[in-house]
């Protein structure tokens, strides 16, 4: 069957042509054919795959019982993975969390649109299990991946507790939104600057640059040094690097608009390959596309507990890829913020 972009009526086409490339990672494939992945996932529905309810305050706590699994995370230039159990559930209408110590995640509930449940059999026979929630335009938002040590028979449990009992036929998608460009506005520099010094919560930081009709990448770029200092693309690549030879632990932020996922403590094991820059050690992975990073920023912020400093990266077309800041428990600020000087600058 001929490659080409299928209809998302079409379910039986899609398995066809999947069969014939089962290698491909699902993103990967599902954009080969023109399709959305929660349209690949949904064309197996009653062949290993059950369509859930994903409303967070519904799923996590039952995610709790699954024991200790792996959760992904990611956007177009970076998957964060963390091994881990859901456990601290806070939820709420517009904002959720699990606090757990490897589990760390800032939900958004608005954008849990389409929830499957997937068992799939591998070549080995073994079985395969995860959970994988979308957004409205069929992105993925984030994933629940069981492992061998997971309790597979909670996994049942909640397959039965939130299978919908009038499965979709087909998936209304909305078109994925834009990514949002720069705004700036270089005659507001001087009111930006003083209200950035006032800052006592980083927090307050997207609410003062809206005020100023200005988004994050857009203030950066007005607010000038010391406030925020452009380094080079490779910047990150130094940083994790150094970070794992002088042990110096991280928090790494990767989200999406509807989850975000972090990771804090050491990074060990730095491993490129090709245009990817990857940190591979047991219980965290990290993906990151090398090629993607257009522009990188050394952030300081002021707090009530003394500056945070970010090191944040983005996309030529202004997306947010990933921040890392200094992992505060047990380590010296003054260890973090030395890291962050010896970071290579751009080029004026």
């Amino acid at each position: 069957m001929a490659d080409g972009p299928l209809t998302p009526l079409d379910p039986a086409a899609i398995r066809a042509l999947r069969a014939e490339n089962p290698k491909a990672r699902a993103r990967d494939f599902a954009a080969s054919h023109g399709l959305t992945e929660a349209e690949l996932v949904a064309a197996y529905l009653g062949q290993g795959v059950t369509a859930i309810d994903a409303t967070p305050d519904r799923l996590i706590p039952l995610v709790k019982d699954l024991g200790d699994v792996l959760a992904l995370t990611r956007n177009e230039s970076c998957v964060h993975e963390r091994r881990g159990v859901y456990s601290d559930y806070r939820g709420g209408p517009h904002a959720s969390m699990v606090l757990d110590p490897e589990i760390d995640l800032r939900i958004f509930p608005s954008h849990w649109v389409h929830g499957f449940a997937l068992s799939e059999t591998a070549q080995d026979g073994s079985v395969k299990r995860s959970i994988q929630v979308f957004d409205a335009a069929g992105e993925a938002v984030h994933k629940i991946h069981l492992k061998p040590e997971s309790d597979a028979a909670a996994f049942d449990r909640l397959v039965e507790t939130l299978r919908l009992s009038e499965p979709p036929s087909a998936l209304a998608l909305q078109p994925v939104p834009p990514v949002e460009p720069a705004r700036e506005d270089a005659s507001r520099a001087e009111a930006l600057r003083a209200e950035w010094d006032r800052m006592t919560d980083t927090h307050q930081f997207l609410k003062l640059v809206k005020t100023h009709k200005m988004n994050r990448l857009g203030a950066y770029r007005v607010v000038g040094a010391p406030h925020a200092v452009k380094l080079a693309p490779e910047a990150v690549n130094t940083l994790l690097t150094r970070a794992a030879e002088d042990k110096v632990p991280l928090m790494i932020f990767v989200g999406n608009q509807g989850c975000i996922q972090i990771h804090g403590g050491p990074v060990e094991k730095i491993v490129p390959m090709g245009p990817w820059i990857n940190v591979m050690d047991p219980r965290f992975n990290l993906h990151l596309r090398g090629d993607h990073i257009a522009e990188v920023w050394l952030v300081t912020k002021p707090t009530r507990t003394g500056p945070a400093i970010s090191v944040e990266a983005f996309t030529a077309e202004g997306a947010l890829i990933l921040q890392i800041f200094g992992y505060r428990k047990d380590t010296p600020a003054d260890a973090w913020a030395a890291l962050t000087e010896t970071l290579p600058r751009a080029e004026a």
